[in-house]
């Protein structure tokens, strides 16, 4: 594409002497926050520079970064892709065992920990360094500090990095096996930052409030180079507690967000507006059954009034200034997303792979279908195979997996084509995913089954939190339902019911009761055999600890579906 950038470095130099004295990002200090320049950045991505390669740490090694986010992680990733290091980020949630096999596999040199609890999990690594990433001792912030490297011999050294030189290997979260490292060059981002500005409309005036884990493709790219490729602002909220707070200081216009923090946000809101009196409510509900009608093309004559009432207070909760949230990783319910455009606050959802870099299609906030996940970008070729499976070709695509020629060659096929597991169909030039290719069960007739889309209407209930569809080699569909106890307390109190106890609550015949009837009114939409005609109740939520969840918050169905086996049994 023309003027774009090279590689990593060129494109955060070509930034800095663009943008020099406009901040870059915000640096929470204390409860406020403050900013650094373009300038103020470029020179302490060199410090950083400094301090990597005083560890020893030359063009063409790999350091990993273990640790929750936080500047002085981008400084470090900065800094390693001006020298040619290869960044390989890692989940701090990840347990022990699992640190160590990607380190080991990738073979790095530098693990980089967050805190000590991240710097006891590296240590132990025979033939690598642990370094604390920030703090007083030993840690990169101080080597970085003495350490600097002539700018001028900085510069000339990121100029021999090629375009094809692998960035980053970032490790898939393993829903389906062994977790592979997908090997992503510069190219990949560079071609994907001057693509995306054609579909997402991001300029220096933008401010991006930055939440999601950086060690995942989509933050690493929407959040973390895509802006400053644009000249935009990039704040780091201080936590997932302090996120409602940063919202209101900073203010931000966009943020990149996975469908579980809208839920969540829409929950949080809509259980305000039920401790408001009678009248509150019934303008609330008025505001959301006009802002729906809108958001679906439909005559909704009184949404400009309950906008202006509603609407705005429910924007001020996210700053104000809102101009659009970035929604992936995960299905969005088309319900989710009309709730805030209800309130004039767009929902873009998008779509990719830790192997395409994250960003292969889009929503345009001028063209917004948010029950699909939008048009490919300028320069992504995306097609349906014969049996629907989703394939994607451009320089966006992956090198390969780190080590694993035939996972590579399983993947990519002769003509370039990455298979990306997905069963997607298109409504005009707008792709729709229906469901993973190796989740699709098979029932003992002979009846294929997409669950993710029977999943996506009981978990559109507010009195199911989660839900597992399952069916292989049975005679039909059941499901393992996580009801939301706290919304079933609520209805339960209704008839004197009150329990404490989690397991005991889910146990209840009135719980089941509850359940079973949010349960038939979905079969009522489902063809005979998608039914779901048995299931079981859980009483704790699925977590990353305990192995049901990636990083990344998808469900591991293999691992719940070995957890709960002898539950399953009692039920098909």
């Amino acid at each position: 594409m023309e003027n774009q950038a090279r590689t990593l470095p060129d494109l955060l130099r070509r930034s800095a002497y663009k943008w020099t004295g406009r901040p870059a990002m915000l640096i929470r200090k204390g409860t406020s926050f403050e900013p650094l320049s373009y300038s103020a950045l470029y020179e302490t991505v060199r410090r950083y520079a400094g301090g990597l390669r005083s560890l020893g740490l030359v063009q063409g090694d790999r350091v990993a970064i273990l640790s929750e986010n936080c500047p002085e992680w981008a400084f470090a990733d900065w800094g390693a892709q001006s020298l040619g290091v290869t960044v390989v980020p890692i989940y701090p949630t990840l347990p022990a065992d699992q640190v160590a096999y990607i380190v080991r596999d990738c073979g790095a040199k530098v693990v980089l920990a967050g805190d000590k609890t991240q710097f006891e999990k590296a240590r132990s690594l025979d033939g690598t360094r642990a370094v604390l990433l920030r703090g007083e001792g030993e840690s990169l912030e101080t080597a970085s500090a003495s350490n600097e490297i002539p700018q001028a011999e900085w510069e000339k050294g990121s100029d021999s990095i090629q375009p094809e030189d692998v960035a980053t290997i970032i490790y898939t979260s393993g829903t389906t096996g062994e977790p592979k490292g997908a090997m992503l060059p510069h190219r990949a981002y560079t071609f994907l930052c001057a693509s995306a500005v054609k579909t997402l409309p991001v300029n220096e005036n933008d401010t991006f409030l930055s939440f999601l884990p950086m060690s995942h493709v989509y933050e690493r790219f929407g959040g973390q180079v895509l802006p400053l490729s644009c000249g935009a602002c990039i704040a780091f909220a201080k936590s997932l507690a302090s996120l409602p707070n940063d919202m209101i200081a900073v203010k931000p216009t966009i943020m990149l967000c996975v469908p579980r923090f809208l839920e969540a946000t829409r929950e949080k809101i809509v259980d305000a507006s039920r401790k408001e009196p009678s009248s509150k409510q019934k303008l609330f509900n008025l505001a959301l059954e006009q802002g729906v009608r809108h958001a679906q093309g439909k005559f909704a004559p009184l949404f400009p009034v309950t906008n202006a009432l509603v609407g705005k207070k429910i924007r001020e909760r996210v700053g104000g200034r809102m101009r659009f949230f970035v929604s992936g990783g995960a299905a969005l319910a088309p319900h989710v997303a009309e709730f805030y455009m209800a309130f004039s606050l767009k929902v873009l959802q998008g779509y990719g792979l830790t192997e395409t870099t994250a960003a292969s299609c889009l929503n345009h906030p001028d063209r917004i279908r948010y029950w699909t996940v939008g048009e490919p970008f300028d320069g992504v070729e995306v097609k349906l195979a014969g049996d629907g499976e989703i394939l994607i070709r451009g320089q966006s695509v992956m090198k390969g997996y780190w080590n694993k020629q035939k996972e590579t060659d399983e993947a990519i096929d002769s003509e370039g084509w990455f298979h990306t597991g997905d069963i997607g169909e298109w409504e005009d030039k707008f792709l729709k995913i229906t469901d993973r290719k190796k989740d699709l069960l098979v029932l003992v007739n002979g009846k294929n089954i997409a669950p993710q889309p029977i999943e996506a209407k009981l978990k559109a209930s507010p009195l199911i939190s989660e839900a597992v569809v399952l069916g292989d080699g049975l005679e039909h569909c059941i499901a393992l339902i996580l009801p939301n106890l706290e919304r079933v307390r609520e209805a339960l109190k209704e008839k004197a019911l009150e329990e404490k106890d989690d397991a005991k609550l889910a146990a209840l015949p009135d719980t089941r009761a509850l359940i079973k009837a949010e349960v038939d009114k979905v079969n009522k939409g489902l063809a005979s055999f998608e039914m779901v005609k048995k299931f079981a109740m859980l009483s704790q939520p699925f977590t990353i600890e305990s192995g049901e969840l990636t990083p990344s918050l998808k469900v591991k169905r293999k691992v719940v579906k070995e957890r709960y086996k002898d539950l399953i049994a009692t039920i098909s």
